[in-house]
C-alpha cells in the first residue's frame, strides 16, 4: 500500500516544481493543493505545518516532512523511500 502524499504549492513556484518532480520520478501519486487558487488552503497549510508559511509544504501519511529542501535531504539520507513505501 502506497503512502498518502499531500503537497501544498503554488503555480509559479520553482521549489514546488522540484518537489513534485522528485515525487513523480519515484512514481508517487500525490494530492496537490494550490494555495493561490483557494486561499483557505493557506490557513490550513500553516496550521498543519506548525506555522511555516512558505511553499511547498509536504505531508506523507499526515506527517509533516517540510519543504522541497527537506524532501530532497530525506531522499539523500535514504529516509524517503521507506516513508513512501516504494
Amino acid at each position: 500500500m502506497t503512502a498518502k502524499v499531500e503537497i501544498y504549492s503554488s503555480q509559479f513556484c520553482g521549489y514546488c516544481a522540484r518537489a513534485k518532480a522528485l515525487l513523480s520520478k519515484k512514481g508517487v501519486e500525490f494530492v496537490d493543493y494550490d494555495i493561490l487558487a483557494d486561499s483557505s488552503l493557506r490557513d490550513e497549510m500553516v496550521k498543519r505545518a506548525g506555522g511555516r508559511t512558505s511553499v511547498p509544504q509536504i505531508f506523507i501519511d499526515d506527517r509533516h516532512v517540510g519543504g522541497c529542501d527537506d524532501l530532497h535531504a530525506l531522499d539523500r539520507s535514504g529516509g524517503l523511500d521507506p516513508l513512501l513505501r516504494v
